[in-house]
């Protein structure tokens, strides 16, 4: 089999660095992301986290999978204290689960990771009340608000091209 011709041309590599990046508030306080891929169109979200001790974040129901590796620090899921997640781990959560994020308030460190989640994460509150959605679109949207808020440029992460249309002749 021959090489394949290049359908899609890169002038450069697709690649951001979370050191050049800013750090932007999460979804509770005591929480920072950094952007990395947001695709509004196909509801998947690359962010690099940071947790400090003592956060909680909402019980959310998760749409689709998710992938996390911790990269530092110690947390876990309430519903689960005996699988604490520290640096190294990876965590495969499926589809249609539901959990409580939890750093433990006399953590020595904040928690960090890198997440890539497909679909949304339906949020509720502590009596199990809808409380919104957060998706690939809701975060971008936090974000370049927060950027426009902070004086700051708008930060570099990857965000598919696309869109919906139609082309050729009727």
């Amino acid at each position: 089999m021959a090489l394949p011709k290049v359908v899609t041309h890169q002038d450069r590599l697709l690649s951001v660095n979370i050191h050049d990046s800013h750090e932007f508030p999460g979804s509770e306080p005591g929480s920072t992301i950094i952007p990395l891929f947001l695709d509004r169109e196909n509801g998947i979200w690359v962010l690099y986290g940071k947790f400090e001790p003592g956060t909680r974040l909402p019980a959310h129901f998760h749409t689709g999978t998710v992938h996390f590796f911790t990269t530092k620090g110690q947390w876990n899921y309430v519903e689960y204290p005996e699988d604490a997640q520290t640096a190294g781990s990876y965590l495969y959560e499926p589809g249609g689960s539901v959990h409580t994020f939890s750093v433990p308030a006399d953590a020595t460190e904040a928690a960090e990771g890198f997440m890539v989640v497909y679909g949304a994460n339906v949020i509720f509150d502590e009596a199990g009340t809808f409380q919104s959605v957060r998706d690939a679109g809701a975060i971008e949207e936090g974000i370049l608000a927060a950027a426009r808020k902070a004086g700051l440029p708008i930060p570099r992460y990857i965000r598919p091209k696309g869109g919906a249309e139609i082309t050729g002749n009727k």
